[in-house]
């Protein structure tokens, strides 16, 4: 993984990259977003389920 290149951290996390274990912080930080993005994807679409189920069971009287 060439840090000059590929860099998803601030400026200070990127200097300290360079100045040891680079390598392992910028996996490291890959592999977080990589856990955490689909998690919240999973959470975005039980929440769309959950309302549009909602929308369907509705009863028209009770809508504002």
């Amino acid at each position: 993984m060439n840090s000059d290149f590929f860099q998803i951290a601030c400026t200070t996390c990127a200097n300290s990259f360079k100045e040891g274990g680079g390598e392992a912080a910028g996996w490291s930080i890959l592999a977080l977003l990589a856990m955490i993005i689909p998690v919240l994807g999973a959470a975005g679409v039980c929440m769309i389920r959950i309302v549009r189920r909602e929308r369907e069971a509705l009863d028209p009287k009770y809508a504002d």
